[in-house]
């Protein structure tokens, strides 16, 4: 997404099953198919007026908008939910403080604000159902199982104690009540990602310190692999699940797309010194299976594509400073460049 002055990137964002992409700008606003690489909606500033947060609910028509930046038509604590098949915006939702993060799926809405995350019934009847407290979360980090058909349904958020992770079941709920949450105690630092996959069986958690990722059996509420980073302290930006669960991958402001396996973790790397005990945990992490660079110090989100054949798969990522990548790989760690790293078009062509 190539970033020039008014049109530069505010934020990037996949939909529920990685297939498409938000894509905020100061002065519009664009949605893309991942594969084909293709734009698929297109809205300007005398629309929209500048956007910095866009959420799609899959592939349909609905996308939910907070207003920011530098020449906003919406204040940034509404969220406005707009049908692009009427072209009009269908409802307003006021919140108390500016908006953080939205969550869509097809039965609920969910909105973190600074210290609150507040659960909407969807579409009809559309009600906050509750809200939580939760320690001062200006990332807004939040995750919801996104497929009515999964087989768990949770919210996860940082809990009220640093490095907490607070899990909500989403199965039975109604106006004014919820689930007790359970807390895992998933890091010593404070939250800086989260990741939740498609059935809601796994959690993947990340603090600040950017060294290590933690995955999580949600059922169990224990912790089932510890992945490795890296050992310089790093700033993550993005952790995804394959559909399947199969791979993990994240990025970081150190440049490298990290890609890890999850069912056979025997492919993952390991230290030359791991069967040497009292070198500790450092040495029991898994590192990545394979890697990518990308620009470094720029903010990119990841996400992993439909596999290639059985034993080739890809991955996507896109970055605040315009580029789009995509890489196959095996499970034999290797990584190769599937086509030309790529500007996604953001300007029309009497600007140039």
């Amino acid at each position: 997404i190539m970033s020039n002055g008014d049109r530069s990137v505010v934020s990037l964002k996949f939909n529920q099953d990685q297939g498409c992409f938000s894509c905020c700008m100061k002065n519009a606003l664009r949605v893309y198919n991942v594969d084909p690489l293709a734009e698929k909606v297109h809205f300007d500033f005398e629309k929209m007026g500048s956007i910095t947060k866009c959420e799609m609910l899959g592939r349909t028509n609905i996308l939910a908008l907070v207003g920011g930046g530098s020449r906003p038509k919406y204040p940034s604590n509404i969220v406005v939910l707009y049908d692009d098949i009427a072209g009009r915006v269908f409802l307003e939702i006021v919140l108390a403080s500016p908006v953080k993060a939205v969550k869509l799926r097809r039965d609920k809405i969910i909105i973190a604000t600074l210290t609150q995350i507040n659960v909407f019934s969807f579409p009809n009847k559309i009600e906050r159902l509750f809200t939580l407290e939760t320690r001062s979360n200006p990332l807004g980090l939040c995750e919801v199982t996104p497929i009515l058909t999964a087989e768990r349904h949770l919210l996860v958020y940082p809990g009220h104690k640093i490095g907490t992770v607070q899990l909500v079941d989403l199965s039975n709920t109604e106006a004014g009540v919820s689930s007790t949450p359970v807390t895992l105690n998933g890091h010593q630092n404070e939250l800086a990602c989260l990741a939740i996959n498609q059935q809601g069986t796994l959690i993947a958690t990340a603090s600040t310190k950017g060294t290590l990722i933690r995955v999580w059996d949600t059922l169990k509420r224990r912790l089932l692999v510890e992945l490795r980073r890296g050992t310089d302290p790093a700033t993550l930006y993005c952790i995804n699940f394959s559909k399947d669960s199969e791979f993990l991958c994240c990025s970081s402001d150190k440049g490298t797309i990290h890609i890890f396996a999850l069912k056979d973790t025997h492919l993952n790397k390991r230290s030359s010194f791991s069967k040497i005990s009292f070198l500790g945990t450092y040495v029991e992490s898994q590192w990545a299976l394979a890697t990518f660079t990308v620009p470094p110090e720029c903010a990119c989100i990841c996400a992993f594509g439909s596999r290639k054949s059985i034993k080739i798969f890809f991955v996507a990522a896109i970055c605040l400073d315009g580029t789009f990548h995509k890489y196959v790989f095996n499970i034999d760690g290797n990584c190769n460049r599937e086509s030309y790293d790529v500007y996604l078009e953001i300007f029309d062509d009497d600007e140039f």
